[in-house]
């Protein structure tokens, strides 16, 4: 073991982690970024849409419109405090990416240009708003490789290609993480007063998802290993415009550019479901809307199993202009001219908004006795990897970025007034690491039957056939046995490859442990939440259910037998100050 010490250590390197890696930066504390992929390879680069902020260049706009709707999507099970302070820092947010150097697309008169989203609108829910401000349909990587730049000039110490194992817990302080060098094979403990998880989703436990393969949530893995909980896992999202066969995404900003879908009676159906919205309905009621389209028999191709989406009726220019990247893609995956054909498009999994319970200051809780709110020292959560809750059962499109940014930044901020720039830190003792050490070693000689890829596809199966769009109790309790079969066929897997230099046999067997309890937990949460809310559509309880069920979800994994204990959190129903009034729920009507 080769040992590092640093004041704050961040793991991973996309949107969010780079931000909280800059902030901790320029506040002066020694920084560490332990990254799988080089940064600009991170999935942020993949975010196309853009990044929602109360900017108001195309029309008026206020903040306390944009948590209105943010509340709303979430089905309210957002909390409350936390969707206002996103809302409320997002302009600053963005204006910071602006004079950092984010080539943000332009109006004709110099502002940064922003473009409709599905659920934005304006004096609570009047009608659709042009709140996303987009850079073409590249922002994340225009996002991604800027803060990179300005990573690099503040000095952030980045290890490159490094896989982070496990985290370094001391009687429930976090005290650092173990990580793997893939170049040369040395295995690192990298002690820091504050480790920040910034890992991202987990989309590659399911068969067809627009995740890059990297996806697969290793800080959420880590945490339940380190006896954590994850919270509302149930609620995974399903992006309504994946690029049908491929599950490449196509960007919720087509349909903000004017884009639409249509069954095979040439029907722009999404007026029926959505009168007022229509295709800019929030993303889980389009998936639910095509789904259902193709369940009665309306959907389009030999198989009559998926939809299209019309881009061919707006200009070629502006095509060309405002995305270039869609019709990039449709052409590569799909064979096809945008300005002349339907792309065929169909739901496909796209974000999870469970994750690692956080405040909003990003730091980690967990619920110890009557306490639902106890922070675990040493320990924050930001981005995808996270559920500080702004999105509740549902994420609107757009707010992701955003999401990133501002709790990277809170993330540094609260850094900056916790850690103290070069404290004697207490000595790491080699128990605290020597059981990473022998899961490491067991997996690296795993000598069974099941190869790593056979087993992984039965779980990617099972969550694709048993937790999609819409679920029902049977399924969900097939779900749950596939997945604990699975689980149990750990011991057998087989490991090829020895080695310790650029092992992949090895490194996709790391990111399926992480996978696979995920997994477990994700379909357990499903099974046990009987009601209907955001992405969590079950047709056996087709109601939301606020008496019952307004509360978040936290749940433990048992690694050694695959049991999961399941528990809950209040939701936060009131906000950080009177500039609003807490939003009660009602009737979620578009």
């Amino acid at each position: 073991m080769i040992d590092d010490e640093f004041g704050v250590v961040v793991v991973g390197a996309g949107g969010s982690g780079l931000r909280a890696a800059l902030g901790c930066a320029q506040a002066g504390l020694k920084t560490a970024c332990i990254t799988k992929v080089f940064p600009t390879r991170s999935h942020t680069v993949a975010a196309q849409g853009g990044i929602s902020a109360s900017l108001g260049n195309m029309g008026e706009d206020d903040w306390r419109w944009h948590m209105y709707d943010t509340v709303k999507g979430s089905d309210w099970l957002g909390d409350q405090d936390a969707i206002e302070y996103l809302c409320r820092n997002a302009p600053a947010a963005v204006y910071e990416l602006e004079h950092w150097g984010v080539p943000f697309s332009r109006t004709p008169d110099g502002k940064i240009y922003q473009r409709a989203f599905g659920g934005m609108t304006k004096n609570y829910g009047e009608a659709p708003i042009q709140r996303t401000c987009a850079a073409a349909d590249r922002t994340g990587h225009a996002m991604l490789h800027t803060m990179y730049g300005q990573s690099l000039a503040h000095d952030t110490e980045f290890f490159i290609e490094y896989f982070a194992l496990d985290l370094i817990m001391d009687e429930g302080v976090c005290r650092g993480v173990t990580a793997w060098k893939l170049d040369d094979g040395t295995l690192h403990r990298f002690q820091a007063q504050l480790v920040i998880l910034a890992t991202g989703g987990y989309g590659r436990a399911y068969f067809s998802a627009t995740s890059a393969h990297t996806c697969t949530g290793d800080g959420g893995g880590m945490a339940l290993r380190a006896g954590l909980p994850l919270q509302d896992m149930e609620f995974v999202q399903f992006h309504p415009t994946g690029i049908y066969g491929a599950g490449c995404l196509i960007t919720e900003g087509a349909r903000g550019e004017g884009g639409y879908l249509t069954n095979s009676e040439g029907e722009r159906f999404m007026e029926r479901y959505a009168p007022s919205v229509k295709d800019l309905a929030p993303r889980d009621m389009v998936s639910r809307a095509m789904t259902i389209e193709i369940r009665e028999g309306r959907g389009v191709g030999p198989k009559k199993d998926h939809i299209f989406l019309h881009l061919d009726h707006l200009d070629p220019k502006i095509l060309a202009q405002r995305l270039p990247g869609i019709s990039e893609s449709a052409k590569i995956f799909a064979g096809v001219d945008v300005t002349k054909q339907p792309i065929p498009v169909l739901p496909t999994v796209h974000y999870n908004m469970g994750g690692i319970p956080t405040n909003f200051f990003s730091e980690v809780v967990t619920r110890e006795g009557d306490n639902p709110d106890k922070v675990v020292p040493g320990l924050m959560a930001v981005g995808e990897a996270a559920c500080v809750s702004v999105h509740g059962a549902n994420r609107l499109g757009s707010n992701s970025l955003i999401d990133l940014v501002v709790f990277g930044r809170s993330a540094a901020l609260r850094a900056a007034d916790t850690v103290k720039a070069g404290a004697t830190q207490p000595e790491l003792k080699d128990s605290m690491t020597d059981g990473h050490l022998s899961r490491f070693d067991r997996l690296r000689n795993a000598n069974g039957s099941t190869p790593t890829a056979a087993l992984r596809l039965e779980m990617q199966q099972a969550m694709q056939e048993d937790a999609a769009v819409f679920r029902t109790s049977e399924a969900l309790e097939s779900g749950v046995k596939r997945l604990q079969a699975v689980h149990a066929k750990r011991p057998d897997l087989k490991v090829t490859d020895r080695g310790m230099i650029w092992n992949t046999d090895l490194v996709e067997t790391l990111e399926f442990e992480n996978l696979v309890v995920q997994a477990i937990v994700t379909v357990e949460g499903a099974h046990n939440r009987t009601e209907s809310r955001g992405a969590h559509a079950h047709e056996d309880y087709p109601d939301r259910n606020d008496k019952e069920w307004m509360k978040h979800t936290l749940a433990w994994l048992d690694d050694a037998t695959g049991k999961v204990a399941i528990d809950y959190r209040p939701v936060h129903d009131y906000t950080m100050t009177n500039d609003i009034a807490p939003i009660p729920p009602k009737a979620r009507v578009y």
